[in-house]
């Protein structure tokens, strides 16, 4: 109930436009946020461990 709460807080239009926050479109995490993608680290990670995110690869040196 809480994130759902967030969640409908977050859609609507701020007062003030420094207010407004990115939240992850999956989970809804407000931390670990990468603009690029729209997803927090932990999304971002699954997903592209799966290969769903197309041009990034894993990395091993």
């Amino acid at each position: 109930m809480v994130r759902k709460a967030l969640k409908v807080k977050q859609e609507r239009v701020s007062k003030y436009k420094v207010r407004n926050y990115n939240r992850c479109n999956i989970c809804g995490r407000p931390r670990g946020y990468m603009r690029d993608f729209g997803l927090c680290r932990i999304c971002f990670r699954n997903l592209s461990s799966v290969g769903k995110i197309p041009g990034v690869v894993k990395s091993s040196w």
